[in-house]
């Protein structure tokens, strides 16, 4: 057993839950536990710790562990492959950008320990999905991941709030046991439930009960598609994302509702196998499905004036770029979806930051409030910029790319109307993307008239909190200067897949 692989699984979870304990003893005794510069350089240090331990791991070979057998031979367990290695770097990243910008965003919120702790255990768990080896380790991660989350979305207490984290809850178990009853029935008819290039599933054995199989898996895909705000269980998102602090908005859309992806990938790629569901019912309306949430999100952030739920709608919409990339069941299409889901997690992580900063420095929640913002802090609206450009899609950025292989793939593809349909629905949501967007660039730089009547005093935020703006957009635009590595190393991931 390689211990490696386990450190950066256990080490925060055991942090994570000596600071959620500690913050209950404190709130008892009416005091906090060690001081405020105390609790971030033990978050810094664990976090730290932790993201190289992970980094190592995924970058330095093949690596496996078994943590413990449940009954019937099913072990829980880890390991490290491709797919893995690209989603905990992802994670890993945008946690330490995270953490970094919380330090001084949640001085405001308050509960700073048990969001901290909360935060460190989510990245355990999160590690733990990334590595796992199997579909039954990925299931518990999964649900694990829900009930460590849904804390965060309730952090204030507020009516609001607690609303959304039962909304929330009740979108992600539904889902989740949409994909166990999936499970239930690929148990019999796979060799294995670990996760292999191509898929396990036996299929002489499932082609007499092809019918229920495929209804099983379009219910996986129902299920997981929920975390990842696909059409119809979507409507959690716009729900918690104004609700919760921005740190945990941030975090929210870049990465868990990445874990809705991962279970997609690894449930039609890794067990199923593209083959089984291609040209089936299932492809065609999990196709159509996608098209229609990539639509519906971009026209409902186009009309929505609070800045965080556009972006939330905006969430909907693009990660359903992805999820129709992985419909289309095709090697440059599956790349293009990789692609993307790096390139939203950096730059969706980025545009919640920004609205927090906005939030924290001025406490401007809506869009029309935002005029002449960048004569007051060009820096972050900058930034702003540049996020927004990669997620339309305009060259030079991640975004541009991930959506050219997008097209691509849909254009070679040779499914009937959905060759030509897809990369139609894409650009259209581009232009609608650029509508709810742009403006607040255009208005932030230039206010028009309005200028005169108001307060355009400098008041940049903090280092600490402009520094992860800064790094993730220069890696939004570094993978659209230089996206040959990235490419190649997804091809890597593909290419075992298909071939």
């Amino acid at each position: 057993m390689d211990l490696w692989i386990l450190v950066p699984i256990i080490l925060p979870a055991i942090a994570g839950i000596l600071l959620l304990v500690s913050s209950f003893t404190g709130h008892i005794r009416g005091k906090t536990a060690g001081s405020v510069r105390g609790l971030h350089v033990y978050t810094a240090a664990v976090l730290v710790l932790s993201a190289a331990a992970a980094l190592y791991a995924a970058w330095t070979g093949e690596r496996e562990a078994v943590l413990f057998t449940l009954p019937d031979k099913i072990p829980i367990y880890f390991r490290i492959d491709g797919i893995g290695c690209l989603f905990v770097t992802l994670v890993s990243i945008i946690w330490l950008a995270v953490g970094l910008y919380s330090f001084v965003y949640m001085e405001r919120e308050g509960e700073e320990k048990r969001f901290f702790g909360l935060y460190l255990l989510l990245y355990g768990v999160l590690v733990g999905l990334d590595f796992a080896g199997n579909l039954i380790t990925m299931y518990l991660c999964y649900e694990l991941m829900t009930l460590v989350s849904m804390p965060m979305v309730l952090h204030n207490g507020s009516r609001e709030s607690i609303m959304a984290a039962l909304k929330y809850l009740f979108y992600s178990m539904c889902g989740a046991y949409g994909g166990l009853f999936g499970i239930v029935f690929l148990y019999r008819y796979c060799d294995t439930f670990n996760f292999t290039a191509g898929g396990t599933l036996n299929i002489a054995a499932a082609q007499e009960h092809r019918g229920i199989l495929l209804a099983a898996v379009f219910v996986m895909l129902l299920g997981f598609g929920a975390k990842a705000g696909m059409f119809p269980l979507h409507s959690w998102l716009p729900a918690a994302h104004p609700a919760a602090p921005s740190p945990a908005s941030a975090v929210l859309s870049g990465i868990i509702v990445k874990s809705g992806v991962l279970a997609v990938i690894r449930t039609v790629y890794y067990i199923v196998g593209p083959d089984f569901l291609r040209g089936t019912w299932v492809q065609y309306g999990w196709m159509t499905l996608a098209l229609i949430t990539v639509f519906m999100g971009s026209l409902l952030a186009y009309r929505e004036p609070v800045l965080k739920k556009r972006l939330a709608y905006s969430t909907v919409s693009q990660i359903s770029y992805i999820l129709f990339g992985l419909s289309l069941l095709t090697p440059d299409a599956m790349t293009g979806a990789l692609l993307h889901t790096a390139a939203h997690a950096l730059i969706k992580c980025g545009l919640f930051l920004t609205a927090g900063i906005f939030l924290y420095q001025f406490g401007y929640t809506r869009v029309d409030q935002l005029d002449g913002m960048g004569k007051r802090m060009p820096r972050t609206m900058w930034c702003y910029t540049i996020f927004a450009m990669a997620l339309i899609g305009i060259p030079l950025t991640g975004g541009f790319i991930s959506k050219w292989y997008l097209a691509q793939g849909a254009l070679r593809s040779g499914i009937e109307v959905y060759s030509w349909l897809g990369p139609a629905v894409l650009l259209v949501s581009a232009l609608l993307t650029a509508g709810y967007l742009l403006p607040v660039t255009m208005k932030g730089f230039f206010p028009g008239e309005e200028a005169a009547s108001m307060d355009l005093t400098k008041k940049e935020p903090s280092l600490q909190m402009g520094i992860p703006l800064v790094l993730l957009a220069a890696l939004v635009v570094l993978m659209g200067i230089l996206p040959n590595p990235l490419i190649r190393f997804l091809y890597d991931i593909v290419s075992p897949v298909f071939y």
